[in-house]
């Protein structure tokens, strides 16, 4: 706890008289970016933090080129509106300038960027890990990429929730014009950006817009939506018995005696409360002159991710501190990948088999590093209808077509707000890499909860009212894209009979 400095009055007394003393000012309280900052120097185990190996600007070039690679080739944005719209937080508009070449081929699916030094950075599509950006001065991954294809039957002949037909979007207890004004004002104008909004009423459709040029089934810049998606995936695992939530977390190089990550569980890493010790823009200290975050360099720095990240020394005790860090989403993947080839299965196939043909996702593009390792902590592009089956999979407590899909309990864990958050007095996460509403932030009901991601991208889950809200947007529009959405919420609210 922060202590306030108390404020001392003294009196002077002049010919036998009080002189009166300006009353004293109270001192404003600490923000509370700067309460929760104290708090983790309280707590914080000895050591220093050791920025990012390699070059700030040829990692956000390297950034830049993948977020080309996925917009262009994945999206299919004009390269022109990629460069000015999107991807902003890997890759800084700033940073853009130094970039004097671009080359964009569309035959091999290649963006090459060179900087005004001289560096090339490359980034390219590789069947289904979509776009990977590569190692500098080199041509070459250090897997063999594959392509993982579905086996759900034809998306345009298979009724909604598995397909794309809808026959009745008004169910009983919608007013249409209410959801139809409620569209109109989330969607909002051009300044917003919004690329789709889609509401889902008991599972039903009942609002959907796109921009130009986006469809049913374009994957859409999603960022740390992702993390959720991770989270869904080791859920799968926990419920097949591979994992426990509350266990040890048993990555491979904490396993020296002694190690003090060894106290590390599965669910500190699911609620972002490990301990680990990197830097995060969303850091409440956060400096960007103090070096690269390595948050960041787990997107651009082209290394081995997983093992990175299992590198990173202890800085406070486990499930005693929140931080939004990238190590603990890459630790959870690195997990899935373990648990996934111990059993001799095709891990790159492992999101199709395991979730998304059982709920009809068909778009989805999971990106990798050069290791092959899945880089879903923001990495990972999904339609909006596919984004609003993940969001049903969750408002009907992890059951699909009458299977559990997610274990019992594990909805009632993700929407509730993580201890060490609540420690530091900043009850907005959970579990298995939620946000939740238990600071009334959002114009939602305190139960309602999120997977987010930057640039505005988001898919709300309101249990009270039966609704999944899908909103996703170019990064540029992020402020107006996220106000405008604020506006719509209550009347998405008000447009439907509540439980």
């Amino acid at each position: 706890m922060v202590r306030r400095l108390a404020v001392t009055v003294s009196l002077g007394f002049l010919a036998g008289c009080a002189e009166k003393t300006p009353p004293s000012t109270p001192m404003e309280p600490p923000s509370p970016r700067a309460r929760i900052a104290a708090r983790g120097d309280s707590l914080a185990l000895p050591g220093q933090w050791t920025p990012a190996p390699g070059d700030a600007l040829e990692h956000e070039t390297a950034g830049f080129a993948k977020i080309l690679c996925s917009a262009v080739f994945l999206t299919g944005l004009d390269p022109a509106d990629a460069a000015a719209n999107v991807g902003f937080f890997v890759a800084p508009l700033d940073s853009r300038k130094a970039v004097k070449d671009t080359v964009i081929d569309r035959k091999t699916e290649t963006v090459r960027l060179t900087l005004t030094t001289g560096v090339t950075r490359v980034a390219r599509r590789y069947g289904s890990q979509g776009c990977i950006a590569l190692p500098k001065g080199q041509d070459s991954l250090f897997f063999k990429p594959s392509v993982v294809t579905s086996s759900l039957p034809p998306a345009a002949r298979t009724p909604w929730p598995m397909g794309d037909v809808v026959k009745d979007r008004w169910p009983a207890g919608v007013d249409s014009a209410k959801v139809a004004e409620a569209l109109d004002v989330g969607f909002g104008q051009a300044d917003e950006m919004t690329l789709a909004l889609l509401v889902t009423y008991k599972g039903r459709i009942i609002a959907e817009r796109y921009a130009a040029g986006i469809g049913l089934h374009s994957p859409l810049e999603s960022w740390s939506m992702g993390k959720s998606l991770t989270g869904t995936l080791m859920a799968r695992l926990i419920l097949r018995g591979d994992y426990q939530l509350d266990q040890k977390a048993p990555v491979p190089e904490w396993q020296q005696p002694g190690d003090p990550r060894q106290a590390i569980r599965i669910t500190d890493l699911m609620r972002m409360s490990s301990g680990l010790r990197i830097k995060s823009p969303n850091d409440p200290d956060y400096d960007p002159k103090a070096g690269y975050a390595d948050h960041l360099y787990l997107y651009t720095g082209t290394a081995n991710s997983f093992e990175y990240a299992a590198t990173r020394p202890q800085q406070w005790k486990p499930n005693t501190v929140g931080r939004y860090r990238n190590s603990d989403p890459v630790l959870t993947n690195y997990l899935i990948r373990l648990a996934v080839e111990k059993r001799h299965e095709d891990y790159h196939a492992f999101p199709r088999r395991a979730l998304f043909d059982k709920i009809g996702i068909r778009d989805a593009v999971m990106e990798t590093d050069p290791y092959g390792n899945f880089l879903t902590q923001g990495y990972e592009y999904l339609s909006a209808r596919d984004w609003a089956r993940l969001g049903n999979l969750y408002l009907q407590d992890g059951v699909w077509n009458g299977e559990r899909l997610l274990p019992e309990g594990y909805v009632r864990y993700v929407s509730s707000v993580a201890p060490a958050w609540a420690a530091d007095g900043n009850p907005v996460y959970g579990g298995g890499f939620f946000w939740v509403n238990a600071d009334g932030a959002w114009p939602l009901p305190k139960t309602a909860y999120a997977m987010l991601g930057a640039g505005g991208q988001s898919v709300h889950i309101v249990p009270s009212h039966d609704l999944v809200i899908v909103r996703v947007g170019k990064y540029r529009g992020q402020n107006p894209g996220e106000a405008a959405l604020d506006k719509a919420m209550p009347l998405f609210l008000a447009a439907v009979k509540p439980n």
